[in-house]
Formats: C-alpha cells, sequence, structure tokens
C-alpha cells in the first residue's frame, strides 16, 4: 500500500478559534459541511468558498454531527458540563442560508455519561448513538422514543469512541477501548462480528469496494509500559470483514489514530492522528486481489 503525507494547513487555521472535534458533509452534492467543537458550537460551511454559513450555540461542548439523508436535517451531540447531561440535538438545515435557525426540531437525552457518536439510522426515522457507558443506543427521530439498547453479554466493556455506517445503512461499525469493534444490524441491532484487537480502537471504517474493515487507535506514548509494548502501536489495521481475520496494516503515524474514512470510489482512505497530520493512502493494485 502505496502512503502519502499531507498536511492539512486549512484546518490548522479554522482550529485557532473553532477546535474542529468531527465533521460530516452533505450526502447530496458534498457541497456543504457540519463541524463540532469544544467551543461550544457547531459550524456550517461553504465546502466550495470556505465560507462560513451559519453557528449553531450550545451550552455545552458539541462532540459529534452527522447529516441525515436528504440534508434537511443534521444530528448534534452534546457533552455533559457544568450540570447538564449529554443530549442528542436534532437541528433542520434550511436550503437557503438567510433562511437558517438555530432551533432545535428534538432534543433527545438519557445517556449517563458522554455520548461520542450518533448518526442517522435507514430513511432517517432512527438515530443510533454511543459512549462513555459503552451501550449502544437505537432512538425514534420523531418521537424520540428509545426503541433498542444493546445487550451487556454482546455489546461493548469499555466506552465506545466510534460509530460508522455502510454504504448501504444495512450494518455499522462500532469501536471501543476495550480493544475490539463490532458489526451490527441496523434494524434489529443484532451482533454479527467481533474483530479483536491488541490496543485501543479510537476511529473505525469500512470499503465500499471489498469486504474490509479498518481499525485505528494506539494508547498515548506516556501511557504505554514496557510490559505492553505493542499498545502504542499506531497502525491501521485491516480485517476481512466476514473471517474476521486481520490482513494488513499501514503505518506512519507518530500518534493514536483518532480518525478513518475511505475515499467513496474504494481506492483510498485517509487516516487522523494526534501527531497532527492527516494521510492519505493510495492502494496499490495488489490490495484489490488479496486473498486469504
Amino acid at each position: 500500500m502505496k502512503k502519502y503525507r499531507v498536511r492539512v494547513q486549512v484546518l490548522h487555521y479554522i482550529w485557532k478559534k473553532h477546535m474542529i472535534g468531527v465533521l460530516s458533509k452533505c450526502y447530496g452534492d458534498s457541497t456543504r459541511l457540519v463541524t463540532g467543537s469544544a467551543d461550544q458550537s457547531a459550524k456550517l460551511w461553504d465546502v466550495q468558498t470556505g465560507s462560513q454559513l451559519f453557528t449553531f450555540n450550545f451550552d455545552s461542548p458539541a462532540r459529534s454531527v452527522d447529516f441525515a439523508v436528504g440534508d434537511k436535517l443534521a444530528v448534534i451531540t452534546t457533552d455533559p458540563f457544568m450540570g447538564l447531561t449529554s443530549a442528542i440535538h436534532i437541528k433542520r438545515i434550511a436550503r437557503d442560508p438567510s433562511d437558517q435557525t438555530g432551533e432545535s426540531v428534538a432534543i433527545l437525552k438519557g445517556p449517563q455519561g458522554r455520548i461520542n457518536r450518533a448518526v442517522w439510522g435507514p430513511l432517517n426515522k432512527t438515530i443510533i448513538s454511543g459512549g462513555e457507558d459503552a451501550v449502544i443506543r437505537i432512538w425514534d427521530s420523531e418521537t424520540g422514543k428509545l426503541l433498542k439498547e444493546s445487550d451487556k453479554e454482546d455489546g461493548h466493556k469499555k466506552p465506545i469512541t466510534s460509530l460508522t455506517k455502510s454504504t448501504d445503512g444495512s450494518h455499522f461499525l462500532t469501536g471501543s477501548l476495550d480493544k475490539s469493534a463490532k458489526l451490527w444490524e441496523t434494524r434489529t441491532l443484532t451482533l454479527i462480528k467481533t474483530y479483536v484487537t491488541e490496543r485501543p480502537v479510537n476511529a473505525v471504517t469500512m470499503s465500499p469496494l471489498l469486504d474490509h474493515v479498518v481499525l485505528g487507535g494506539g494508547q498515548d506514548a506516556s501511557a504505554v509500559t514496557t510490559t505492553d509494548h505493542r499498545a502504542g502501536k499506531f497502525e491501521a489495521k485491516f480485517y476481512d470483514k466476514i473471517l474476521q481475520e486481520e490482513i494488513g496494516g499501514v503505518k506512519g503515524h507518530f500518534g493514536p489514530i483518532n480518525a478513518l474514512a475511505f475515499n467513496p470510489d474504494g481506492k483510498s482512505f485517509s487516516s487522523g492522528g494526534e501527531d497532527g497530520y492527516v494521510r492519505l493512502h493510495h492502494f496499490d493494485p495488489d490490495y484489490f486481489n488479496i486473498k486469504l
């Protein structure tokens, strides 16, 4: 696998005032971007010009953002802060930025601790969330009713750090500090597969072309002991989605990997780490012929 490294100076500039924790681009034409930040705001951007279209203000840090299919709604999660509980906010996204408001269509509350990720379910009818309490929840996006929770026996044992959907939305993948990632059926919340690694998992993604799962993470260097030398490794690990076996890895980062994403064409992927770099990895032709 060929590896290319680029320094993303535009994001570094934005971070001076708006420390971006997570972002989501719109599904339709990729003309808009929404970002969440510890500065207690989420911002809507014009991708082509880089101009800021609107700011959603909150009373606590914004942890996770996700556009709904159709780009008319966005879900934003906020952290527990100064007596406030963690919450899931549903915002309406106006076609004309001049008509945009900061009002929430609905606010969902319930979980104890921080909600690290929340994404839309099929047809925008549900919202899937996961966080510090290691429980995956499926909510009715219209009524706010809690529909399902992951089983303690099958679920993660430590905080859920990441959550991503498959291209068709039929299943989703979660990563956890319990050194595993799990594949779930979206509608029934049935556990399908578990991928075990030797380090905390901070980021997960799935190939849109092949049955491949990619995990990223790694324990902070300051916390790595001489008896657990493997925990500090910062590779992106590839697994066969069906067989659950590790099939390869990509090195490069000098700190934990906190973000992973495939190019929609499946021919490359990107990784972001605490070393301050975003790396673009373009696959060699041999990658598409891997056989176990």
